[in-house]
């Protein structure tokens, strides 16, 4: 028997015989007698419950309530409403589907949390849920309702590293570049060129940062191969700090991809600057005044440079594109297993290749230049081209026929030595 109940705390502490005490017969089920009761009030309506023990004796309670911040309560929503009905079964559940959905009907594919400690009643409300076209991944006893009373209070949890790295780095490249372009000619030169804070330095903080964090993708595996070549075994869990990064990959190449995109929009906008528009004019109306040609020599070597570095451009921000696009569940949902490591492996690593010659060639010869160094300071190309460079050199290594047989092999549950649990076994039956 089902019997479900909608409506406003308002409406329920006013009129308590809204409360579908008597009839709650909706459907017949030959495996289950229980009645389940949807409960979706916050945690202070909660006590006239107890009044109503004896009628919901033997009933299934539905928790859906939340509440809007975390540890507000000693104990969790689901577990005090068990202590007050204890006649009751309560079930903690279907509190994280937003109103939204359930307005729209969007309820499709979406995974829903339950737990409880009776194991019919969390059958009963599952069996209801699936029928909504609702997954439902069972989450244990009623222990585990503080857990899924959280869920909806995250905020980023999982954006959170990969944001603060983002800023962590583009304050540090935007006051580095600051210090080395603007007050340098400030102080050197005696020039003011603090207008070029808004376009110039902009467009080179965001693909500096945009590089990084995509080698920032690719180097917690590189760091994993190592390290399980290093154990000879794929069973002993990585360091915390390796397996937290490693979950926050995806979001660490969304926020590259983002940058990339403010990258390839600044660059469109730099030539209808008022800055270069009048520079070009300038230097028009100069050569009229002096009734002189300024010459210019065509160089094979910087076209093939020049060109060579915007082809690396495209190609590069293309397969960004590509990259973020399989990262989108109704996309890599589509792929199978060997498709998606292909994409973001082996393109990941390409993009990363394309990248970083991107900014190789953008430097070319410049670091032999003396004035590079301003105040004996590196350019922010090459600070950035420092872990993609490394990324790159430890993936190389790993390609080795040699490596990458063994790793393989690891991989595949091949262990270099035996486990203890079997050595000792081993010992005992030899002695």
């Amino acid at each position: 028997m089902t019997g479900i109940m909608f409506g406003k705390k308002e409406q329920l502490m006013t009129n308590h015989r809204n409360f579908p005490m008597e009839r709650t017969v909706t459907e017949q089920r030959p495996h289950s007698l229980l009645a389940a009761q949807m409960w979706a009030h916050t945690r202070e309506h909660y006590g006239f419950l107890e009044t109503m023990a004896p009628h919901l004796e033997g009933k299934v309670l539905v928790d859906l309530s939340n509440n809007l911040k975390k540890g507000m309560y000693p104990e969790a929503n689901a577990a005090y409403l068990q202590r007050l009905v204890p006649g009751a079964a309560v079930v903690k559940g279907l509190n994280t589907l937003s109103a939204w959905a359930l307005q729209n009907g969007l309820l499709a594919g979406k995974q829903v949390y339950l737990c409880g400690n009776s194991a019919k009643a969390k059958q009963a409300v599952g069996e209801m849920a699936t029928k909504l076209g609702l997954t439902v991944l069972d989450r244990g006893s009623l222990s585990a309702a503080r857990e899924l009373e959280d869920f909806p209070l995250r905020l980023f949890q999982e954006w959170r590293l990969p944001l603060l790295v983002a800023i962590g780095l583009i304050a540090f490249f935007f006051f580095y570049l600051l210090i080395r372009d603007v007050i340098y000619a400030a102080v050197e030169q005696d020039k003011n060129i603090s207008y070029r804070i808004m376009i110039s330095l902009a467009n080179k903080v965001f693909p500096i940062v945009s590089l990084i964090m995509l080698s920032l993708c690719y180097l917690p595996g590189v760091i994993a191969a190592f390290l399980q070549l290093y154990r000879g075994t794929k069973y002993r869990r990585f360091p915390d700090w390796l397996d937290r990064w490693m979950l926050c990959r995806k979001q660490m190449g969304l926020v590259a991809l983002g940058l990339a995109f403010l990258h390839a929009i600044y660059t469109f906008i730099i030539p209808i600057r008022y800055a270069v528009r009048h520079k070009l004019i300038s230097t028009v109306v100069n050569e009229m005044k002096n009734n002189k040609t300024t010459p210019f020599y065509f160089d094979d070597t910087e076209a093939w440079g020049t060109d060579s570095f915007y082809v690396l451009g495209i190609l590069g921000f293309f397969l960004y594109v590509l990259l973020g696009l399989t990262s989108l569940p109704s996309v890599g949902g589509t792929l199978s297993w060997r498709e998606f490591s292909f994409v973001q492996s082996k393109l990941g690593h390409l993009t990363l290749f394309i990248c970083t010659a991107h900014g190789y060639i953008y430097g070319w010869n410049k670091f032999l230049r003396p004035s590079t160094y301003k105040w004996y300071t590196p350019p922010g190309y090459m600070l950035c081209l420092i872990v993609p460079s490394i990324v790159l050199v430890l993936k190389f290594l790993i390609l080795l026929p040699c490596v990458d047989r063994t790793l393989t092999r690891i991989r595949q549950g091949w262990e270099r030595t035996e486990p203890k649990e079997e050595m000792v076994m081993t010992k005992a039956t030899n002695l």
